[in-house]
């Protein structure tokens, strides 16, 4: 008898392994494709794996476990090439990793592990402007500098006089003197951050060059910083500017992803889709005026939430049909979500919610999953550093020197969000759970059901291939009851939901009961 149940459970133990616990496949169940759930760091506030205090790239490379298991299959890395700030948006140069960070070695090891795990790397790629450190821009203003008077430059003699926006022409405002010469250069950002001639073909000549570099490394996609301002308010240029590196990408991998930065409202957004690039950041729906946090808020009602999805799906698509929405919430540019939404765990768990439940690929930038807090005064607020442990300080970052020393924070760190099952780690688990097991919620055509859509209470279906979910949201701080007959959603079973407690939802007799700020799919 005794054998026989060992065999009945070593028997147990293969289905087990075979089948994969279910955390295992909430990983591996979504399509392998370019719809993601991107995790934005900043490595140098991230995970110190050397005890110097600044975060790098092996520090990335340990804390990937906690990436993939949390439910994430891709990072955004911010920018990691040699750069003289601590920001790193202004590039010196574009083929080395940042020494503060690490080496090219460590890069290729933290991509490796990446992929190992399923994770695509994207890396932030920033052409609109180089460091006044860059050789391209020192060595052509040592030309400028020594070009004698009434001399016109020779890009044949300095290629480089063609990389930057130069000018004899004294502007005001965003141009500044190259030394004693006479000439001016563009920086619209900064004084050291000289802004790039994109229409001359030698630079991007070097530009693909350089892209094609980190792809035959194994980088999966690139994030474009400032595509707004290529050339300031020329759309058609940028647009095309864009279509140009991705087309080129695109031939060195076919899986190829971009994301870029294009920080306007709805229209301006959907415009720039017409470069047929993948997909664009949705700003409609972040910080603290967004779509998104005033839905969490109370102050959006989900009906209107519900029209503004639609209205993307029609307007990005339109402009591109094979478009794939990046809605966020907020990122390193932007006061932290947890002190917009007034450090309230409910508000912030609802505000994951929806945005788990979007269609596309949903950012989430390092440590809005423990609430983590951070002025919007300046972008070094912005950027603390990440909480392993409130007692274990292995790891731990001091973060950017100007950094104001006294903000405090007021949700624990990782290790003790993961031990309390209410905490909002553990929300944005089960929301990327729910996400990864239900690829109709990122890949689906939504169709609003109107008779179950009205103020905080609204009901969407998402159809992917054959597969059809139904999606029912309660935005209000309210129990409400959503009676299901007669509507598209009456034959379908409750599939998983999110509520921001233990509180369960549940559907009998045609109801479906909601407890307060939850969302349950059906199917």
């Amino acid at each position: 008898m005794r054998k026989k149940r060992y065999r009945l459970l070593a028997a147990f133990l293969v289905f087990v392994i075979l089948c994969g616990c279910s955390a295992c496949k909430s990983r591996t169940s979504a399509p392998d494709d370019n719809y993601r759930n991107y995790y934005e760091i900043f490595v140098y506030s991230f995970y110190d794996s050397n005890q110097d205090g600044i975060g790098d790239l092996n520090g990335v490379t340990q804390k990937l476990d906690y990436i993939r298991d949390m439910g994430f299959n891709g990072i955004w890395l911010m920018p990691v090439m040699q750069s003289p700030t601590y920001h790193k948006y202004d590039v010196a140069d574009y083929y080395s990793i940042d020494r503060e960070y690490g080496t090219n070695e460590d890069f290729r090891k933290l991509l490796k592990e990446c992929h190992k795990r399923g994770i695509r790397v994207l890396m932030d790629f920033v052409i609109n402007h180089t460091s006044s450190q860059n050789r391209w821009f020192l060595d052509a203003c040592d030309y400028l500098e020594q070009l004698p008077a009434g001399s016109e430059p020779d890009a044949s003699v300095c290629p480089y006089v063609n990389y930057y926006h130069f000018t004899k022409e004294k502007k005001d405002g965003t141009y500044y003197p190259v030394g004693q010469s006479g000439w001016y250069y563009e920086g619209s950002f900064w004084s050291e951050m000289p802004d790039l001639n994109l229409a001359d073909e030698r630079l991007r000549a070097d530009l693909e060059a350089i892209a094609k570099y980190w792809i035959d490394m194994g980088v999966d996609g690139f994030r474009m910083d400032a595509a707004l301002h290529f050339e300031e308010g020329d759309t058609a240029f940028n647009t095309e500017t864009l279509r140009w590196l991705y087309r080129y990408c695109r031939e060195l991998n076919p899986q190829f992803y971009m994301v870029s930065e294009v920080w306007a409202n709805e229209n301006t957004i959907a415009d720039y889709y017409a470069s047929m690039t993948p997909s664009m950041f949705n700003f409609d729906v972040a910080d603290a005026e967004g779509k998104l946090i005033r839905a969490a808020r109370g102050k959006y009602k989900a009906e209107m939430f519900v029209e503004s999805m639609l209205r993307y799906q029609t307007d990005f698509g339109q402009a591109n049909p094979d478009y794939i929405d990046a809605p966020f919430l907020t990122n390193h540019d932007m006061g932290r979500v947890s002190n917009v939404l007034m450090k309230d765990p409910d508000d912030l768990k609802m505000a994951c919610g929806l945005l788990m439940t979007m269609s596309g690929s949903p950012f989430v930038y390092y440590g809005e999953e423990i609430g983590l807090c951070g002025s919007a005064k300046k972008d070094e607020d912005k950027r603390l550093p990440m909480i392993w442990s409130d007692t274990d300080k292995t790891g731990q970052t001091v973060g950017p020197v100007d950094a104001d020393p006294d903000i405090e924070q007021s949700f624990p760190g990782v290790e003790q969000q993961l031990a309390d099952p209410d905490s909002i780690l553990n929300y944005y688990k089960r929301a990327l759970r729910l996400r990864n097991e239900n690829p109709e919620i990122a890949r689906g055509i939504i169709e609003p059901v109107e008779s179950l859509t009205l103020a905080h209470q609204a009901a969407i279906l998402k159809t992917y291939g054959e597969d059809r979910i139904g999606i029912v949201y309660n935005t209000s701080d309210e129990v409400i009851e959503v009676a299901l007959a007669g509507s598209e959603l009456e034959t379908m079973s409750v599939r998983g939901y999110l509520t921001p407690h233990d509180d369960a939802v549940t559907l009998k007799n045609g109801v479906l009961t909601l407890p307060a700020q939850s969302i349950c799919v059906l199917k």
